[in-house]
């Protein structure tokens, strides 16, 4: 059991692109987000246009504009590492991806679509799928009569007029197969559609690797406001009866400052949503927590700190720059048999 879980564990980068930390990965994905959503704006203002859209299409502008509200107020605070505000982000960034993947799905399949309908012998009629009418107005498809790649003319002497001609033009069809109607299959197959597949691909492998950096960070800034605040010398992994826990202390618990009203309602909320990974341990967070701790200690509580008694200090600041005090005097030195006299 010990193997299968470290198999399908969740993977947890500790840098972004081995070459910057996850702070600052974190930001530049929060960075391509904001400018990601802005496009729904300009969705929104292509109505005004008279551009037809899709119910799909305006409620994914109109879901782009929310999310480019929520982003913003988000982002401000991956710098303050907020435990509430990062773990909120790092939630809602894989909500995006999930809608934004259910939206790809849709738009790939009307795609595939309408390019199994241009390839087909219902060419002529409406493109199927959802938002197929828009995709087929505005991708530049054209609706011939006959679906030909070019014309061969033939040239005879015309029956009756002797210096007439007549053309007959014959028509070739494409390389690129046709089917009876449209279907998926058909418009996956074509060559124009394994390129497509392929970009999709490569760009969800990079979406998803963006995930596991903002999960990591999240997870990162609530361990180490657990190491921070936490007052059990054993970097918070205990329960309630003081034993040993494979769970961080809750930062949302009721009794908490970060635990209070509604922020606190919804931390709890949502490290509940898979606990095991938001504070559960593995090997090498407990001597990286234990040193954070002792470092946020050693700043928390100065009187922890050894401090030597001032006399001392400054007699060996004076001694090692030369201005010490002079030598006793011979008097007081009662090794030679010299006594102080009163």
């Amino acid at each position: 059991m010990g193997l299968l879980s470290r198999i399908f564990r969740i993977p947890r980068p500790q840098s972004f692109l081995y070459l910057m930390s996850l702070r600052t990965g974190t930001e530049l994905i929060t960075l391509s987000l904001l400018l990601n959503k802005v496009s729904g704006l300009y969705g929104l203002l292509a109505l005004l246009t008279g551009i037809h859209l899709s119910p799909l299409q305006l409620w994914m502008y109109i879901y782009s504009l929310l999310a480019l509200v929520l982003t913003a107020i988000l982002a401000p605070h991956i710098r303050t590492q907020s435990p509430f505000h990062c773990l909120a982000l790092a939630l809602f960034y894989i909500l995006d991806s999930v809608i934004n993947a259910a939206y790809t799905t849709a738009f790939a399949i009307t795609w595939f679509l309408v390019i199994s309908h241009h390839h087909s012998d219902a060419s002529g009629s409406k493109a199927p799928g959802a938002g197929g009418k828009t995709i087929d107005d505005t991708a530049g498809f054209t609706s011939p009569t006959f679906n030909v790649t070019h014309v061969d003319v033939a040239v005879a002497p015309d029956q009756g007029v002797a210096p007439g001609t007549e053309a007959v033009a014959v028509g070739s069809p494409g390389l690129t197969s046709t089917a009876a109607s449209p279907s998926l299959g058909h418009g996956v197959l074509q060559p124009e559609s394994i390129n497509s597949i392929i970009v999709i691909c490569v760009l969800w492998a990079v979406r998803l690797y963006f995930i596991l950096v903002v999960m990591s960070y999240a997870r990162f800034v609530l361990q180490q406001h657990v190491a921070a605040t936490s007052r059990s010398p054993t970097t918070g992994l205990h329960d309630a009866g003081g034993k040993s826990s494979a769970y961080a202390d809750d930062p949302f618990a009721a009794h908490l400052p970060e635990g209070k009203g509604w922020q606190g309602r919804a931390g709890r909320a949502m490290v509940s949503l898979r606990r095991s990974y938001w504070l559960g341990g593995e090997e090498g967070d407990e001597a990286w927590v234990s040193g954070a701790e002792g470092r946020f200690r050693k700043r928390a509580d100065p009187s922890s700190q050894q401090v030597d008694p001032p006399g001392v200090v400054e007699r060996e600041r004076r001694r090692r720059s030369g201005t010490g005090p002079p030598p006793p005097m011979p008097q007081l030195l009662g090794g030679q048999g010299q006594f102080l006299r009163v």
